[in-house]
């Protein structure tokens, strides 16, 4: 598997193989982004054969080679999408490996448009691409060998990477690039059915796992480049912030410190090496003027809430209104109202943000783990100012992205300060900066009312959002003309509940920090604010919360299944251990169906400990069980992280959270036992990286609900709240 290691060590290979497409001069290379004569000029120029550079190479000695557009950030695409294209090419999965494929727009994400990972669309999007890159494949190594053999290609069939004739011939595919890659490539390559699966929907172990565990794997934080030099930046703490004051001289004079830029939104220390970069920083003394936007300067919590509350308090763009919610309330037998806050959220990477910037005279070349190589091509030109063509990106294995490594402020800031120093610079952000530095899942506010009828029957739900737009903040996206970011009313605007009389509506409020998208983006609030409220509903209505939302489910069947199964699978009903309670949430987001069970226990001081997840998982076809089971384990602890101690505050303003003191994750003591559970379906494939997030929150904090009687209406969860009285 090829990775972006050093760049010193691997411009001559690498790059060499990339451009000419192929290991060897017989080499068949499948590509359907190019017209089949362009496909091979473009082959003929690189390497006098038949090899494009897209998806596929096959040599000789029978490796099967698949270049991956999407971005490894522990999510196993270096795994699923070969898994898809071998599927189809009857491949011996044995001799499949992968490549990272460079910043190209053969390899752009169909559903984005761009060759961009995020959203839970990997498999989604190159489910059909990928299977008919892999089919078309075959279909011409089948040709192949008919015409060898003389024989027509409906008596011939595939196993292993090898093509089977009726009398027992049998031969390899590495045998038969040579003919195969004269052949046309066919345009409507028969696929297979789901029941002929001999790789796709089986558990595999993932292709990068050595290199993870062996040390030979290489994040962007590896990078290195002869000359470079090690840059931090000291951010300003919001936009429009200027250097009031610093002693410039003393950090140069800083043993390995070779130079300070300032630049429009902070000011850069570059040295030989890390350590010398941060003590130069420390040496600046920097002091920001923050008269630029007084509110900015004292923003705090209480702020923060007051700003949402009134946006919710005025919300008029609305998303879904239907029946008459005036006379649902009239005539209720119950009604009732509720308000629920969450904070801000940093993404805590594993690996801290970096990037490594060349930029030269008439190219420039970066290193960096990012989710966007296609946009990270386009902001580099931009800001080196040079055609696209002349920019080249190395993206490596991504130390956790969860939306975060979508952004480019460490990518523009690396690639200016390489413009303006004329040296390869590797920018790095410290926990602390990248805590600092923007980019949170959005703080927001819902207020609640519902009402229920004598049955105790969910008959009027009405939902006012006060939350910041991650559409403005993006930068490539807009508000539509009705005022409605979806993003911020996701998982309630297309709430599924049975409730005749609805009303969703969203007031935007901007209390200053830059938001961004967040793993499972407004589905990881809203999915909390819904599914709490929901069972508060159940709770009024005197019934059991599963059947409750069974009841209210009746033309969700798909929800309805995976709420079964994991109820079955957890004991739903059945006697616990003493103090111990259950909770239950379920969400659709991402073309999946995930519910989730909670085993929770309150102590003396509060504080709750989740012994036991159970999680049923509807995401239609699969292809690798084993990234599933490993997905949602990830996102029940993303998400119990940030339901137990999850929160950005601000103070004077600046962050007051720095580093995992202050800003925790679930310690392997805390993690919970977690069980997956998958409903066999042959529905279109659904997302699996986001999914599992949802519901973790509201089926803790339901829980909680079952042994105590508080309801938690805000997060992260507060143990003060849970301590027992008297």
């Amino acid at each position: 598997m090829h990775n972006a290691q050093s760049p010193k060590a691997a411009t001559l290979n690498r790059r060499q193989l990339l451009q000419a497409g192929a290991s060897g001069a017989a080499a068949l290379s499948i590509g359907f982004a190019l017209p089949l004569a362009a496909r091979r000029a473009q082959a003929q120029a690189a390497s006098n054969t038949f090899a494009p550079n897209a998806w596929l190479r096959l040599t000789p000695d029978n490796r099967v080679t698949v270049l991956c557009g999407s971005s490894e950030m522990g999510q196993g695409v270096l795994t699923a999408i070969p898994m898809l294209l071998a599927e189809e090419l009857d491949a011996d999965w044995r001799q499949v490996g992968v490549e990272q494929a460079p910043a190209d727009g053969r390899y752009n994400n169909p559903m984005f448009g761009m060759q961009a990972t995020g959203g839970s669309t990997t498999v989604r999007a190159h489910w059909t691409p990928l299977r008919q890159a892999g089919a078309a494949a075959r279909e011409m190594l089948v040709a192949a060998a008919a015409t060898q053999w003389q024989l027509p290609a409906a008596q011939l069939r595939t196993e292993r990477g090898h093509v089977l004739g009726p009398a027992g011939q049998k031969v390899a595919y590495g045998a038969l690039v040579a003919a195969a890659s004269q052949l046309p490539v066919p345009s409507a390559p028969k696929l297979k059915a789901s029941a002929d699966f001999k790789i796709l929907g089986r558990p595999t172990r993932r292709l990068d796992t050595p290199a993870k565990t062996n040390g030979t794997a290489r994040y962007g934080i590896d990078a290195q480049v002869e000359g470079m030099v090690i840059a931090v930046l000291s951010r300003a703490p919001f936009e429009g912030a200027k250097p009031k004051q610093m002693d410039e001289a003393a950090a140069r004079a800083v043993k390995g410190v070779v130079q300070v830029i300032t630049l429009p939104f902070g000011v850069a220390v570059l040295a030989q090496g890390y350590w010398a970069a941060q003590q130069g920083r420390q040496a600046l003394k920097l002091e920001w003027d923050l008269s630029a936007k007084p509110e900015q300067a004292t923003l705090s919590p209480a702020q923060v809430s007051t700003l949402l509350l009134q946006g919710a308090e005025q919300a008029s763009a609305v998303a879904v209104d239907q029946g008459n919610l005036k006379d649902a309330s009239a005539v209720a037998v119950k009604t009732l109202s509720a308000r629920y806050e969450v904070p801000y959220l940093a993404h805590a990477c594993m690996e801290p943000l970096n990037c490594l910037a060349w930029v030269q005279a008439d190219r420039a070349e970066v290193w960096t783990g990012t989710q966007g190589s296609g946009p990270t091509q386009m902001v580099v030109a931009q800001v080196a100012g040079m055609p696209q063509a002349n920019v080249k990106v190395n993206t490596s294995l991504l130390g956790g992205g969860f939306g975060r490594r979508f952004a480019h402020d460490v990518t523009i800031a690396a690639t200016l300060l390489s413009k303006i120093s004329g040296r390869p610079v590797k920018l790095i952000y410290d926990r602390a900066d990248d805590m600092a530095a923007g980019f949170y899942r959005p703080a927001s506010v819902v207020q609640f009312e519902g009402a229920l009828d004598a049955q105790g029957r969910p008959t009027m739900l009405r939902a006012d959002v006060g939350s910041p737009s991650i559409m403005a903040a993006s930068g490539f996206m807009k508000i539509p003309e009705n005022g409605v970011d979806s993003m911020a009313v996701e998982g309630l605007a297309d709430q599924p509940y049975d409730i005749a009389n609805l009303r969703i509506a969203y007031g935007r409020a901007e209390p200053g920090p830059q938001v961004w998208f967040w793993r499972s983006v407004g589905h990881s609030q809203n999915a909390f604010f819904l599914e709490s409220f929901i069972d508060e509903m159940a709770h009024a209505a005197g019934a059991d919360p599963l059947q409750f939302r069974l009841a209210a489910l009746g033309k969700q069947p798909r929800l309805q299944a995976v709420l079964r199964l994991a109820a079955a699978k957890a004991g739903w009903g059945k006697k616990l251990p003493k103090g111990v309670f259950r909770g239950i949430a379920v969400a659709e987001s991402f073309g999946s169906f995930v519910a989730e069970v909670a085993e929770v226990s309150v102590g003396k001081d509060g504080a709750p400990k989740v012994h036991r997840v159970v999680a049923a998982v509807d995401c239609g076809q699969t292809v690798n069980p084993l990234t599933i089971q490993h997905q949602v384990e990830s996102a029940i602890c993303y998400g119990l992280s940030a339901a137990l101690y999850g929160k950005i505050t601000h103070k004077d303003g600046r962050v007051e959270q720095s580093n995992f003191h202050d800003y925790p994750v679930v310690r392997m003591s805390e993690m919970p036992k977690v069980e997956v559970h998958l409903v066999a379906s042959q529905e279109a494939p659904g997302g699996i990286g986001e999914p599992g997030t949802p519901p973790l929150a509201p089926a803790v904090a339901n829980a909680i609900f079952a042994a105590t009687s508080v309801r938690l209406r805000q997060l992260p969860i507060d143990p003060a709240l849970l301590i027992k009285k008297g």
